[in-house]
């Protein structure tokens, strides 16, 4: 039998914990004391009464007492005070011990505390396990890096939104504007020649710093995304979101690559999957704002105005996220980009090909519902909300099988099978609509980790960023083909359904290339993959 109660904070409910919050602003945190109570045998006693090495690594210091040497906490404390029971033998006592807990933690996860605190409480509450839980990475996190995962989860928030309101709003401008598909896919290519940009200000990251393009970026692109709410006409709109968007992709890219650089070895995929899901929340919001667009034929409008509320969390973000280790440690020589050809053309012709099919896909699937399904903004929001929040768990375990099992396995799978269901969106009616959706989102989402992290892990730091900006070109050249494609195929056949599987074909390529030309990359540190990078600063080694 197990009881637990809360320590000195006020008590509650049988079974459960209370915290304590302290700060303000961006710096509220949980800082609780966890007191559990348990009677055991000598087995159980021991485990107690033994160095946690899963989510927390441990010192004994005596007096059976521990304190954190590693973990993703600012101050951890866990004490054990255990009593022999004085029944007899006729009672089943002997042997058997009341144990009391005591572990006062405080969580090092800025902003997001409140998603780990129930779980890390859960967790601190059992005796210690030879691996982490599911939910966990499956390489330990250390303070620092569990800070900067969720100072750049609220970057990846912001980059979610800002990369989803031209495509969501694009169906909806188009009626106010009366322009046609082909119109629509010529704007949705346009806006994306703003990989340009983004490839400078990517390479800036090279030379500057991660830290202050991070910020720049950030409040960059979301002043720009709002001249969008006064733009005349398409042209204008495309014209006015094309820095936004570069600005936007050029956050996403640098995030990418702080989060590899930060993180150990082993939880490159997991922190991926984390600021996946971030990215999706942020897009969600814009998702959850749809119903704007039904006030009427302007209302579209009022999606780009709602980015200026994310500009006062960057002050935060800039007291919580430092300069990439890695970076800072980087080596004053040049690294040529030549000697990386084979892996630029490789992951550049990966991401023409992905983007081929799936930036179309996410333009033209709001034209899609509401032409040929007859939704309303509102329904078109709800239906993107429904399909999409299952993808959560397709995130989360694609990230957990890409660090324990393989990127290449994952990706080529997750990406092929999912670009599948997707397409099968655009021949269905009624519930299947539905379930393909959700399928196809679901799928394919797994293989953002598994792939996604090849971008920042296969180039050596002084070239990460300028690397990364030319993949992205291409990636956004891809975007901007099947756009212009889609929206020519789509007035051809007078269907979606058949321009998305021509081209799907893309995919189903990027997967072949991933089984045969990929190297598997999980597990290895940064300076295995790029030698170049060998004065590595310490504590980056492998945990």
């Amino acid at each position: 039998m197990e009881e637990h109660r809360a320590g000195p904070f006020p008590s509650g409910p049988a079974g459960s914990v209370e915290g304590l919050l302290v700060g303000s602003g961006d710096d509220r945190r949980a800082v609780a004391r966890l007191v559990t109570r348990s009677t055991v045998d000598a087995a159980g006693l021991e485990a107690f009464l033994r160095p946690r090495v899963d989510l927390v690594l441990e010192r004994d210091c005596g007096g059976n007492t521990f304190e954190a040497v590693e973990g993703p906490v600012r101050s951890y404390r866990r004490t054990v005070v255990s009593d022999p029971l004085s029944g007899g033998d006729e009672s089943g006592d002997r042997g058997r011990h009341h144990v009391t807990q005591t572990v006062d933690f405080d969580l090092a996860v800025p902003y997001f505390w409140w998603v780990f605190y129930l779980p890390f409480r859960r967790t601190m509450g059992r005796p210690g396990r030879p691996r982490p839980p599911w939910w966990a990475p499956p390489t330990r996190l250390d303070a620092r890096a569990a800070s900067v995962l969720g100072s750049l989860g609220v970057l990846a928030i912001m980059v979610g939104y800002l990369n989803t309101v031209f495509t969501q709003s694009i169906a909806f401008a188009a009626e106010e504007f009366g322009a046609s598909d082909t119109a629509q896919g010529a704007a949705g290519a346009v806006v994306r020649v703003g990989g340009v940009v983004a490839l400078m200000v990517v390479s800036v990251a090279d030379r500057r710093g991660r830290r202050l393009v991070l910020l720049w970026a950030a409040g960059a692109g979301s002043a720009l995304v709002v001249t969008g709410a006064v733009a005349p006409s398409l042209s204008w709109l495309t014209g006015s979101q094309v820095l936004a968007r570069a600005f936007a992709t050029a956050l996403a890219l640098v995030i990418a690559i702080m989060a590899a650089e930060e993180m150990p070895a082993g939880a490159r995929a997991y922190a991926v999957s984390l600021l996946a899901m971030a990215a999706g929340f942020g897009a969600a919001l814009c998702l959850v704002s749809l119903p704007l667009v039904d006030l009427g034929i302007r209302g579209w409008r009022l999606l780009y105005v709602l980015p200026l509320l994310g500009l006062p969390l960057l002050a935060g973000v800039a007291r919580h996220l430092p300069e990439s280790r890695r970076f800072a440690a980087r080596t004053a020589a040049k690294v040529r980009l030549a000697g990386h050809g084979r892996r630029l053309w490789l992951l550049a012709t990966a991401g023409l090909l992905t983007n081929l099919f799936f930036a179309s896909q996410s333009q033209f699937s709001n034209t899609f519902l509401r032409d040929e399904q007859g939704f309303s903004g509102g329904l078109i929001g709800l239906f993107s909300i429904v399909t999409a929040t299952p993808a959560v768990v397709g995130i989360v375990i694609g990230g957990k099988f890409a660090d324990t099992h393989g990127r290449r396995r994952v990706g080529a799978f997750c990406i092929a099978t999912g670009a599948l269901f997707t397409t099968l969106i655009f021949f269905s009616d009624g519930w299947s609509t539905w379930v393909w959706a959700t399928l196809g989102m679901t799928v394919s989402n797994a293989s953002i980790p598994a792939l996604g992290v090849y971008g920042p892990e296969l180039f050596p730091t002084s070239l990460r960023g300028r690397a990364n900006g030319i993949v992205a070109m291409s990636a956004l050249a891809g975007s901007a083909a099947g756009l212009l494609a889609a929206g020519v195929l789509s007035d051809y056949f007078g269907r979606i359904g058949p321009a998305m599987a021509c081209l799907a074909v893309g995919p189903a390529l990027v997967a072949v290339l991933v089984l045969t030309c990929y190297p598997e990359t999980a597990r290895r540190e940064l300076e295995d993959l790029n030698p170049e990078d060998r004065s590595a600063p310490p504590g980056l080694g492998t945990r």
